[in-house]
């Protein structure tokens, strides 16, 4: 490999740190269509100034400049597909060669006293959104280093006949001015652009876990239709067998094979009534459940014995809902973060009885640390963070629990001053959960 071909892999190839706030890789395109903007705005804006206000300063030399970006766009869009992507580090040249640009054009026309210097703001926030925090700081300090230039070294507009020179405390004003838009642009584009990423992130994982969730719900009820299918003839079998094992005499070679015969189609049943119960979408005996027979259902995996879980429903028949793949994941999430953090015991109340179904989770743990409290829910919010966790749990859970129209708030139960556990309280207004069974 020569040196111009790695020197081309690493602006196109290469990605960022993986613990940086940008992706560290964007369209080539994209770019190129933001300098395709900027070459246009350029040139109306000189032509307008030199023939519109007839202003003299360097014409030609501006064009020039102006054209070298256009050159520069054209060379790009042929050399490389519309799908090419830049490093980071690609990325930042990019951006780095644009305030240049821009730099120059501000020498020969005013400097800081040009009104358009407030476009070199554009490529230091374009950064802030795709690119690394290092990449955003070096862009940063370089139009900084730009702007502290062109307060002092710049060639002047004629303004007006008699000219019109600007007081220094006036151009120092703009120097301020745009440091302190630089810093705070870029600091809450990137902020802005850092919290998309991260829900976005936490969306995809939810997705993912409802598409498993759904999966396996699916395969439960192609178990179970096939279940329902294989009973009648499987009973046959084993009736038939039956009366041959009767008819049959006693010293028969045959009656050892007979026997075996009966007990494995016995077994086949068991193991067939067994899927039968397993729920799916095939029936509408396995689309539905009772709230109670949802919830013991999403806490069965997590009942090991080790911190023990009891479902304490209220007397009466229970309400029929669908075996939602979203409720039983979200309940199975909340149920194993509590038992994470129980000490001995998991505690699940579920009432009916009110306008609206609630399921109250209880643990003994020691509660929810009050800084987390607040932010519960959210993405990459979490307590264990020495365990591992990422923070996508309960945020996984509190999606998928809201997509059923659930309402799902955190708190502590505090008992003589101390608290003494946590609780996680879902709500399904009256007749929100019941409605999958309408359809």
């Amino acid at each position: 490999m020569t040196e111009r071909q790695t020197v081309i892999q690493d602006l196109f190839v290469a990605g960022a740190h993986p613990g940086a706030s940008g992706s560290g890789r964007v369209r080539l395109q994209t770019l190129v269509l933001i300098r395709w903007i900027a070459v246009i705005g350029q040139s109306f804006s000189v032509l307008l100034i030199r023939f519109g206000l007839d202003f003299e300063f360097p014409f030609l030399p501006c064009l020039l400049t102006i054209l070298a970006s256009a050159v520069l766009n054209i060379v790009l869009a042929v050399q490389y597909p519309a799908t090419a992507r830049l490093s980071d580090r690609g990325a930042a040249l990019f951006l780095a060669y644009d305030l240049l640009q821009l730099a120059a054009l501000l020498y020969m026309t005013g400097g800081l006293t040009n009104p358009f210097v407030i476009l070199i703001l554009v490529p230091v926030t374009i950064s802030a959104t795709i690119l690394s925090v290092l990449s955003t700081a070096a862009l940063g300090l370089l139009a900084l280093v730009f702007t502290s230039l062109l307060a002092f070294w710049y060639l002047p507009l004629p303004w007006g006949a008699a000219g019109l020179a600007f007081p220094s405390l006036y151009v120092g004003a703009i120097w301020m001015a745009l440091t302190l838009g630089i810093v705070f642009m870029s600091a809450y584009a990137g902020r802005l652009a850092f919290e998309t990423k991260r829900m976005s992130e936490a969306l995809s994982a939810t997705q993912l876990a409802l598409s498993r969730e759904q999966q396996l719900s699916a395969v439960g009820g192609i178990a179970a239709a096939a279940a329902h299918e294989l009973g009648t003839p499987l009973g046959t079998i084993h009736l038939v067998a039956k009366e041959l094992s009767r008819d049959i005499e006693a010293d028969s070679p045959l009656t050892e094979d007979i026997e075996l015969l009966v007990s494995q189609t016995e077994r086949c049943r068991d193991i067939l009534a067994e899927l039968s119960r397993r729920p799916g979408d095939g029936d509408d005996q396995f689309r539905k459940t009772t709230i109670v027979g949802l919830v013991e259902a999403a806490v069965e995996p997590y009942d090991l014995g080790t911190i023990r879980i009891v479902v304490v429903p209220q007397t009466g028949h229970p309400p029929e809902v669908p075996r939602s793949p979203e409720v039983l994941h979200g309940l199975a999430n909340l149920t194993e973060n509590a038992a994470d953090f129980a000490m001995a015991e998991v505690r699940l109340s579920i009432y009916w009885d009110t306008p609206e179904i609630t399921i109250l989770l209880d643990d003994d743990g020691p509660g929810f640390a009050l800084d987390v409290l607040k932010t519960l829910g959210e993405p990459y919010t979490t307590t264990r963070r020495q365990r591992g966790g990422m923070g996508l749990g309960v945020f996984i859970a509190t999606t998928l629990l809201g997509h059923s129209g659930a309402q799902v708030e955190f708190s502590n139960r505090v008992e003589d001053g101390e608290i003494r556990g946590a609780r996680v309280a879902i709500h399904w207004p009256n007749g929100i959960i019941d409605q999958g069974l309408d359809g």
